[in-house]
């Protein structure tokens, strides 16, 4: 699975790299917002500790750069799992089944986008950093007592998708692959994910905001 996704968005680059130069009319000289919900699915052995739940999120900006076919997308990720600990934690005296963990995951990627009137599909790849929560347990006396474990995670984020733009909003999907550097629970920990959302224009709110705190020489 990890290999024929990493496969199919390779080619999807490809395929955008010698796509045709037309102007985009849409995104030019603009910011968008967007917001998405959704789920995300453990994939190989990240099934063995997290299990889907209802739902997942996430939040960030479409910016385009001086070629608007090509943009940065600053967002962050809110991924929820049903969690079954693996490994003893020695700083617990108890093993944690059906708990839920939590993902919170910036991800500062770079795509590139084809226009086709109102529809535009798009990919993006890049680094993403975060927080991880895993649930722990230790039974004081007759009381288990819940806490929550955090560490810092390394992670790559690539994705394709496709929005359509209707009068004041877009509406979009997208497919992606998050594949972390460190292991979780003895297990390399890699998520396909799929968001719905919208997206909407706030380049004068920006253009305001840049005046406001003093640059003047706003960069388009």
């Amino acid at each position: 699975m990890k290999k024929l996704i990493i496969v199919l968005l390779l080619g999807m680059f490809v395929q955008h790299g010698y796509a045709q130069n037309e102007r985009d009319t849409i995104h030019y000289h603009k910011i968008y917002y967007f917001g998405g919900t959704g789920l995300s699915f453990p994939l190989g052995k990240s099934n063995e500790v997290f299990t889907t739940k209802l739902f997942s999120g996430s939040m960030g900006l479409d910016i385009s750069l001086k070629d608007p076919r090509y943009f940065l997308t600053p967002t962050l990720y809110l991924l929820t799992y049903g969690y079954n600990q693996q490994i003893p934690d020695p700083d617990y005296n108890h093993m944690v089944e059906n708990g839920r963990a939590n993902f919170y995951m910036l991800s500062m990627a770079a795509g590139r986008r084809r226009q086709f009137k109102r529809l535009n599909t798009f990919v993006y790849l890049g680094p993403a950093l975060g927080v991880v929560s895993e649930p722990r347990g230790e039974l004081v006396g007759q009381v288990l007592k819940m806490d929550n474990k955090y560490s810092m995670s390394f992670a790559g984020k690539m994705g394709v998708g496709a929005d359509y733009k209707f009068p004041g909003f877009f509406l979009g999907a997208e497919v992606g692959y998050l594949q972390h550097f460190r292991k979780i629970e003895g297990n390399s920990a890699q998520f396909l994910t799929i968001m719905f959302g919208l997206k909407s224009d706030i380049t004068s709110l920006s253009e305001k905001v840049s005046h406001a705190i003093g640059l003047d020489n706003y960069i388009r």
